[in-house]
Formats: C-alpha cells, structure tokens, sequence
C-alpha cells in the first residue's frame, strides 16, 4: 500500500509507516507519476485533484485535512470510483477566534461597542455557528442568512439577504465556493449586492476569495459604500490584489482556520478516514505533541475598565490579528510562505486566566468563550 501526503499537514509523520509506503511532497509537486501506484492521497488546497493527475491511477481514497474542498473535482472523482472526503469544522474554533479578534480591532479602530452594532452572518455552518455564539456572546444583535438551512428547517431563525443588506453593520461570510445552482456563491459580493447596501458596514471575508467579487469590493470601498474590509480569502491566491490589500483594515494571508487547534483536528480526521477507508485500525488516533504558546497565562484587572475593553484585552492576548496583517503588507510575495511557515496560534480554551476586579457577567462571559479560570 501507498500513500501520498501533503508534507505540511502537521502530526502526521509516522502514522500511516507501520501500514504503508508513505511519500511526503508539497501539495503543489504532487504529479501523475508520484500518484500513479498510489492508494491514498492525505491532502491540503493546493493539490487540485482531478482528472488530469489521477487518470489511470491506483487511487482508491482522497482526505483533505481542511473544511473547503473545491479543489477536488468530486464528481470525477465518484465516477471514477475514487472516495473522498474533508474535513468540516475541523477548524471551526480557529475561525471563531479569527473573527473575534478581528472585530476587537475594528471595534477600537472605530470606537464603537459590539454591543450596540448588528452583524449578519451569511453561511451558518459548523463555522457560522461557532461566529454566531461568539457574537451573542459578545452582546450583538446577530441575523442569520443560510438558504440551505431555511429550506430544511424553515424561515423563524433565518432572514433574507435583503434584510441583512438594510440592517447589518457588519457582514461576516462563511460559505462554501459555489460556482452554479441554486445556492452559487461565486461572486456572491458583487456590484448587485454592494449597491444594496444602506449602512456602509464592514465587510469580512475568511471562506473563499472568490466569494468576493474583486473589482466590484474595489469600487466599494473607493465610492464610501463600506466603512472598513477584513480580508483572509483572496481571490487568484497567491496573486492577491495589492490595491485591495491597502484599503483593508485588515489584511491576512488565508490563516483564519490556522490555529494549531484546528490543524491537528484536520489531521485526526483525515487520518481517521483513511483508517476506516482502509482498515487501519486508527479509528480513534489523535494527535499528540500539539505545541503551545510560550506563555498561557493571561493576567486582567478589571478595575475602571467596561467588559467590551476587558474582552477585548483577553482575546487580542491569544491571537495579534494585527501582527499577520503587518506581516503581509510588508512581504505579500511571500503569502504561500507565511501560510506553510504560520506561528503557533491556539485556541481561547489554551489559556487560563488571572482576574482582579473583575465583574461576575463579564467571568461568565469569558468562560462562555472557552477560557479557564
């Protein structure tokens, strides 16, 4: 048996040796000729998977360790008898802290209280829902739009696209790519939908670049329809828009889901596919050895301070969303190098903290968020 791995998905050396000949390549150098005695293939993005490098190959099984898997070509992968899977939500609590600490700055930036803004949340997923309890937690008023969702389960938790564009202070995507169908999300954000905008809100974007329609976000921003851009997801990546960048407020090179957290769950669950795909017996394998942040602790008094400016001090102390903004603006030829070469990032739940003088709702509210006390 033969496996081929992507050799920057992490925790994985090792596992599959007793079982396999596992070669290890970087997404991109991975050919027809290294996959065609191959079993499996273990996965990131930028292997795109499709006929023209699995034709007439052994390949029997696919795992992506991440939750998008638009660069897999799945339905030439079902004819040809080719299994596939990804892995939703593995990152879901990485995303969730992106987006905290992306609204902590903007908030700052802006100086107005989360507590008093309105954010729509398109897309309300194993991702969406994580933002949605961060938001209700953080005291906003939160509307939900996911089409799929209403259709299933009905119209009473969702509200119209057209609702969020009147009444959203901040639009938050977290949607798969779509190029067609009844739920397509290719371009969705684009000059039809920035036109119906009424509150100039700030706009982010950590699913897919090309969600965003480029050009269309470009004169947006120029005309004062938006207040402010968080942009992870780009378009053409790596060859991301350079004048897009500098209108953001913040930049960042696709690392929303890259928490260490979220990495080693995308690797337990493809390892755990590939083990149930190829009876392994690895069904309950987990990754060991998940590094930590240098200092884990977090010390916060409280005296004179509200809880939005105590909040925001807990959850900027887990993750400077700023420091990889400054990161890509200075070096964004170097996007795919900051991406496989990303710092240890972990979750709320790492981190303990020390409080003084610090009010019991505001405790219950960091608890909520994952934080030991």
């Amino acid at each position: 048996m033969k496996i081929v791995v992507d050799d920057k998905i992490p925790y994985i050396r090792g596992v599959f040796e007793p079982f396999a000949e596992v070669v290890y390549l970087p997404g991109s150098k991975t050919t027809r000729e290294v996959v065609r005695d191959a079993d499996a293939l273990v996965t990131r993005t930028r292997t795109l998977c499709n006929e023209a490098l699995l034709a007439g190959s052994a390949v029997k099984f696919i795992a992506t360790a991440t939750i998008g898997f638009d660069h897999i070509d799945t339905t030439w992968c079902e004819q040809a008898g080719i299994g596939w899977t990804n892995a939703p939500g593995c990152n879901a609590g990485s995303v969730e802290q992106y987006i905290a600490a992306a609204l902590a700055v903007w908030s700052a930036h802006r100086n107005i209280p989360l507590r008093d803004t309105t954010i729509g949340i398109v897309g309300v997923g194993n991702v969406g829902k994580k933002v949605e309890r961060l938001c209700r937690i953080l005291g906003m008023r939160v509307l939900l739009n996911d089409p799929p969702r209403e259709r299933t389960e009905g119209a009473g938790t969702f509200v119209t696209m057209e609702t969020l564009c009147k009444d959203a202070d901040i639009l938050t995507f977290h949607v798969p790519l779509n190029l067609e169908g009844e739920d397509a999300t290719w371009h969705m954000v684009n000059r039809e939908f920035l036109a119906s905008l009424s509150r100039k809100p700030l706009l982010i974007n950590s699913c897919r670049g090309e969600v965003f329609d480029t050009d269309a976000v470009m004169e947006a921003i120029k005309s004062n329809q938006l207040s402010d851009l968080v942009i992870d997801c780009w378009e053409n990546e790596p060859d991301l828009s350079l004048e897009l960048m500098q209108k953001c407020l913040l930049a960042t090179p696709h690392i929303a889901g890259y928490s260490r957290d979220g990495k080693a769950n995308g690797t337990m669950m493809s390892v755990r596919a590939v083990s149930r795909f190829f009876s392994l017996g690895l069904d309950d394998w987990q990754p060991h050895d998940v590094e930590l942040p240098e200092q884990r602790t977090i010390s916060l008094d409280g005296t004179g301070r509200d809880s939005e400016n105590l909040l925001r001090e807990a959850i900027l102390a887990t993750y400077d969303i700023s420091a990889d903004d400054r990161e890509l603006r200075s070096h964004p030829a170097l996007f795919e190098k900051m991406r496989g070469d990303y710092p240890v990032r972990r979750e709320f739940h790492t981190y303990t903290l020390r409080v003084t003088n610090v009010p019991d709702d505001t405790i219950c509210k960091l608890k909520k968020l994952g934080f030991h006390m």
